[in-house]
């Protein structure tokens, strides 16, 4: 692909996010239009905006690079991370919008009335935030460097600017409109070429013009396109992990649960919910079919250790001359609002919850938004430069393993399970964090062991969720007086509509 074309096509994203978020700077004037737009985005908006931000990196070129080298095994991300929506449809998106809370620890801290429990969520919310934010500027850095030629920290530093000034100016108010044109514009760069890429596959018909039983991943062709056929020393261990961390990891992302903050009601939140699952359902068709397409015209890239970049390359690789060159700056273009809508999405949620809980109460409002944004930023760059060999999918996935060992449990027994305690809930955010974060660590250091630990370590989240689920139950049962005292009113106000007049009284928020 020429360099000038990739240059054109993330600057054109670039003007256009920075257009879009400056129609979002009129609206912005309050603390509440910064964190959550003022309770008043609507269903359809909303959809839009969430698709925007949760079609991340991993999404756009991990899936495909996934598929590529381990083959149909790898269907369970996307599967997953759909069927996430599904579970935060029923479970939690209606109670969480009715609690009134403006981030996830302020529903701790709400509905379990207990500080210690706001401190751990905060941290774990910066945690996460930090974790997933990583892969998106080492994509960026990625997509940049395979487009345009620039060294892998330009992408990553230019997405972040462009993310703090949305961010720093006008806040969740701006950043959805931004979000809401990225989803389009990621489903067009993905749809637009695979319509030209599969009819060239259906011209070759049996000349494609690499051979069908080509080894990729440690595997032949056959095996490529079986389940449970990942590099796993324990395969079937792994893919329960994997569907473990995504079913479940949804509900507990901070970018993710803050959105149906900005629903005017718990109705709304689930009318949300419903579109966006049409929407993830319709873009995670896209990714597959470019690891499939890879597997006859790319299969070099996994010697190269190049796997996510197949979305990238494949179009100038199967369309002959300017055309594959134009389709290669389209996906580029889409690569490039993935980074930016999440991370725009990440930086709102980490943001919040440092100005609110971290920077003390001399410090707060929008100045101190605006600063924490800042050091949310900063901090998870400097991650991604340091930690550049971790794949971008396995980074999210990680992701996923600690937010399902931690926030999935609080909220799930928060919403659901009246004796819930904050005792229950401190020692399990403390094991499940604790569990899911080594492994983290163990990833990022590249210090994996091999056995069983070693595949545990990688995908920990079968084991450390129901671990987690298991030590808040446990714990909430042998402190049986430490259940909150309102909590009567608290699960009233979070199981009744809106519609139905109640006298709520003070809520402790």
């Amino acid at each position: 692909m020429k360099p000038e074309l990739g240059i054109v096509a993330v600057t054109l994203v670039a003007l256009a996010t920075l257009g879009i978020g400056a129609y979002g700077w009129r609206f912005s004037r309050t603390t509440s239009d910064f964190f959550v737009a003022s309770r008043s985005v609507r269903p359809a908006l909303n959809a839009s905006a969430i698709g925007g931000e949760y079609l991340s990196a991993a999404s756009f070129l991990g899936v495909a690079g996934l598929v590529l080298a381990f083959g149909t095994d790898m269907l369970w991300y996307p599967v997953g991370w759909t069927a996430g929506y599904l579970l935060l449809l029923v479970l939690v998106a209606a109670p969480l919008r009715r609690s009134g809370a403006y981030t996830l620890p302020d529903f701790a801290e709400a509905r379990l009335e207990s500080r210690t429990v706001r401190r751990i969520s905060s941290l774990l919310v910066v945690g996460i935030g930090w974790l997933y934010l990583m892969p998106q500027f080492q994509g960026a850095g990625l997509s940049l460097g395979t487009v345009a030629g620039t060294e892998p920290w330009v992408g990553g530093v230019v997405v972040a600017a462009v993310v703090l000034v949305n961010v720093f100016f006008g806040g969740m108010r701006s950043i959805t409109f931004v979000q809401a044109f990225q989803y389009w514009l990621k489903l067009t760069a993905l749809l637009v070429p695979a319509m030209f890429l599969l009819s060239v596959w259906a011209g070759d018909g049996a000349t494609s013009p690499a051979d069908p039983s080509v080894t990729t991943g440690g595997m032949g062709g056959d095996l490529w396109a079986s389940p449970l056929t990942s590099a796993s020393a324990h395969p079937l261990y792994t893919t329960y992990s994997i569907i473990v961390a995504t079913f479940l990891g949804t509900m507990g992302l901070p970018h993710v649960v803050v959105r149906f903050y900005t629903n005017p009601d718990g109705r709304t939140a689930r009318r949300t919910t419903l579109v966006v699952l049409a929407l993830l359902g319709l873009f995670y068709v896209l990714p597959p079919v470019y690891g499939a397409l890879g597997r006859l015209y790319a299969p070099d890239l996994v010697a190269a250790g190049a796997t996510d970049t197949v979305v990238l390359e494949l179009p100038s690789r199967m369309v002959p001359g300017l055309g594959g060159e134009l389709l290669s700056a389209l996906t580029a273009a889409g690569a490039f609002a993935a980074f930016l809508s999440t991370s725009s999405g990440l930086t709102i949620a980490v943001a919040g919850v440092i100005s609110q809980d971290v920077m003390g109460r001399r410090f707060r409002g929008v100045r101190a938004f605006q600063a924490a944004a800042v050091v949310a930023v900063s901090v998870a760059l400097v991650l991604a430069l340091a930690a550049e060999g971790v794949g971008v999918a396995r980074a999210v996935g990680l992701a996923f393993a600690v937010a399902a060992s931690t926030f999935c449990p609080l909220l799930v027994l928060g919403i659901w399970w009246r004796r819930l305690t904050d005792a229950g809930a401190i020692t399990g955010l403390l094991v499940g964090g604790g569990l899911a974060g080594g492994a983290v660590v163990v990833t990022l250091l590249d210090a994996t062991p091999g056995g069983w630990l070693g595949t545990m370590a990688s995908q920990p989240a079968a084991v450390t969720v129901p671990v987690a689920f298991l030590v808040m139950v446990l714990v909430s049962l042998l402190t049986p007086k430490r259940v909150p005292r309102h909590i009567s009113r608290t699960m009233v106000r979070l199981h009744t509509p809106e519609h139905v007049e109640l006298d709520r009284g003070p809520f402790p928020l």
